[in-house]
């Protein structure tokens, strides 16, 4: 059940809400813990490329969130070691400075362990206000925020560690014991859908009591199209006769920076694609690619070109988002403890629009009409990463279902692969 969000009520009621927020607090944190118990010291320190960070930094991170915003703002408090307020912010600059974010791998100290015991004493902190009642409407809202924000960091431990044991010679796995469900063939069928004016986007919170992060609102109406949307994500067979066609070597279906991109990099396969052509690297390491699963690590440029090459285009938010009505949000989450994406079980209609993977669309990143940040620190949130980046919708294999809903805006910059980032074609009702 979603936490409500809503202003704190009188009596019993209040007790509640504010029990049903700390079960949430401390179910969000265990769920850090359990991520990251397969991994060693040494692994929890390794930062593969500056767009990930340390296992151990997003522990710390995350700890870092509720004792700067949550306790911190408490008159009088005072921090478990002032020097981790320099080393554990990400880039809120009205509250100080931070350590650069390209060298996150080099903080050997504090220890893991340290680590760890930093996460034990803000949670005992956190557990003495919570028993006593000691959460203003204010914190109870910034706590929701947080839980919410260290869920992306969940998924983001895994994204940055798969990341960083397949740059590993050795291919290691994060764990071995991974569940596989092996796919059948679900044809691609095309749902169209009439010109309609559709409502996207959530309503602004905390002035309504369902949680969503500003970037979603406000709710507002659009003109969608005429179009037609495919019954899933494209596969990994479908993305192989892409590759096998020659789509890294023909220039007309890439977009310009796309093309460059390639070029530098040297781009042949999606990015866990092994040169044999029959396997890629999960976090269960190497195994045999299912070619009925969806293709993920795809960045946009990739989706993209594999759109015009099959002759379709991605779809608008817009469109992403009126096709979630009526459907719940359910699928493959991190709950399923697959962490990878699994072929479609083959039902009518649209399938896997939740769960699986984030799937790109047309839709650059930018604010909706009225849009209006969070007050004060928390306003860096989203904001001011509206440049160059683009929607991503839906959730992946690595997402808590709870964290998701049908107008959650995640946003990537186009090269972004090391995501669990898939594509689902649309076109024009021509």
């Amino acid at each position: 059940m979603p936490v409500s969000s809503a202003p704190p009520v009188a009596g019993r009621d209040a007790q509640r809400a504010t029990s049903t927020l700390a079960d949430r607090y401390r179910a969000v944190r265990a769920r850090s813990i359990a991520l990251a118990a397969p991994l060693s010291a040494e692994d929890a320190m390794v930062q593969s490329m500056p767009d990930a960070s340390p296992a151990k930094w997003h522990l710390a991170h995350t700890t870092w969130f509720f004792e700067r915003f949550v306790l911190g703002a408490q008159p009088g408090y005072v921090p478990v070691d002032v020097h981790w307020d320099y080393l554990f912010n990400s880039y809120y600059n009205s509250v100080g400075p931070m350590h650069a974010r390209p060298r996150r791998g080099l903080v050997s100290r504090p220890s893991l362990i340290e680590v760890l015991e930093y996460r034990e004493q803000v949670d005992a902190r956190m557990a003495r206000r919570f028993d006593a009642d000691d959460f203003d409407e204010q914190a109870e809202r910034v706590i929701l925020l947080g839980t919410h924000h260290e869920q992306q960091h969940q998924e983001l431990l895994l994204t940055d560690i798969k990341h960083a044991l397949w740059c590993n010679p050795l291919g290691p796995a994060y764990r071995e014991d991974l569940p596989h469900r092996p796919g059948q063939d679900v044809p691609l069928r095309w749902i169209a859908r009439d010109e309609a004016i559709a409502e996207v986007g959530a309503a602004a919170w905390p002035q309504a009591s369902r949680f969503a992060y500003d970037n979603e609102s406000p709710r507002h109406r659009v003109l969608v199209p005429a179009h037609a949307m495919a019954c899933r994500p494209v596969s990994n067979g479908e993305y192989a006769r892409f590759v096998a066609d020659g789509g890294y070597a023909n220039a007309e279906l890439w977009l310009s920076d796309g093309w460059s991109l390639l070029q530098a990099e040297g781009w042949q396969r999606p990015l866990y694609w092994h040169e044999d052509g029959a396997r890629e690297f999960t976090l269960a390491g190497w195994r045999e690619r299912d070619p009925h699963a969806p293709a993920c690590h795809l960045s946009y440029y990739e989706a993209d070109a594999f759109a015009r090459w099959a002759g379709a285009r991605l779809p608008t938010e817009a469109e992403w988002e009126q096709a979630t009505d009526g459907v719940g949000v359910d699928g493959n989450f991190v709950e399923t403890g697959a962490l990878h994406p699994q072929a479609s079980a083959g039902a009518g209609g649209l399938q896997q629009l939740f769960g699986d993977v984030w799937e790109w669309t047309a839709s650059a990143y930018t604010a909706y009409p009225g849009f209006r940040p969070l007050p004060g620190s928390l306003g860096e949130y989203n904001g001011k990463f509206m440049s160059g980046q683009w929607i991503l919708r839906g959730g992946s294999c690595a997402t808590p279902r709870d964290h998701v809903r049908a107008s959650y805006r995640n946003f990537f910059p186009p090269p972004a692969r090391w995501q669990f980032s898939g594509v689902r074609l649309a076109k024009d009702s021509a």
